[in-house]
C-alpha cells in the first residue's frame, strides 16, 4: 500500500510579534492525519513576517514531494506552493489552498511584493489529481480576489463556508477544522 503525505504551509504575519501563524487548525489536523497514518510535516518557515521565495524553497525542500503528496496551504503559504509547483513541475496526489493570497499587502517589508508577483502555471491542474480551494463568505476582499485569481488558472472545488474569515483562530473561534480533515481523507 502507497503511504500519503501531507506537508502543509502556514501563512504570514503582518509582523514578528504575532507567533501565532504556525497555530490555528494546523496542529489539529496534523494530530488527525497522523492518527489515520498520513505521514504529516508542518515546518516553520523562515522570517514569515518578511516573506521571501527563496528562503521558504530552502525550508521547503528539505521534505520529499511526489506522487503521493498533499500539500496544503495557509494565506501566503498558498502563495508560495503555487508558484513552488510551477516552477517544479512536480506531480502531487492534493494541492488544498486555505484563504488563499496572492495580493502584495503594501505595509510589509521586503520582499513581500516579489513573494506574490509571479504568473500562476496553469498547467499545474494537468498534475495535481484534486485542487480544492476553502474561502468564507466573510474573507477580506482582498482575499476574494486572490482566490479567483487562483482558481481561474487552476480551477478546483470552491468551498465557501460561513463566518471562518481568513481561518484563523480569532475568526474561526476554534482550532478544529473537520472540512479539511474530511476533504484530506477522501
Amino acid at each position: 500500500m502507497v503511504k500519503k503525505k501531507c506537508i502543509i504551509i502556514h501563512g504570514c504575519p503582518s509582523d514578528d510579534k504575532d507567533p501565532s501563524y504556525n497555530k490555528h487548525w494546523i496542529p489539529w489536523i496534523k494530530k488527525n492525519l497522523i492518527a489515520n497514518n498520513i505521514e504529516t510535516e508542518t515546518p516553520l518557515m523562515p522570517l514569515p513576517w518578511q516573506p521571501d521565495y527563496e528562503k521558504f524553497k530552502t525550508e521547503f525542500e528539505k521534505y520529499v514531494v511526489d506522487e503521493n503528496t498533499i500539500l496544503i496551504g495557509h494565506s501566503c503559504g498558498c502563495s508560495f506552493l503555487v508558484r513552488w509547483l510551477g516552477e517544479t513541475k512536480k506531480h502531487i496526489a492534493k494541492l488544498i489552498l486555505v484563504a488563499p493570497w496572492k495580493i502584495p499587502q503594501g505595509k510589509r517589508k521586503g520582499s513581500d511584493r516579489d513573494f506574490y508577483t509571479y504568473p500562476i502555471d496553469a498547467t499545474i491542474q494537468g498534475r495535481v489529481n484534486k485542487i480544492i480551494l476553502f474561502t468564507a463568505n466573510n474573507e477580506k476582499e482582498d482575499g476574494k480576489k486572490s482566490l479567483d485569481m487562483y482558481h481561474e488558472a487552476l480551477g478546483g472545488e470552491i468551498i465557501n463556508l460561513q463566518g471562518r474569515g481568513h481561518y484563523c483562530l480569532d475568526d474561526m473561534g476554534t482550532e478544529e477544522f473537520p472540512e479539511l480533515l474530511e476533504k484530506i481523507l477522501q
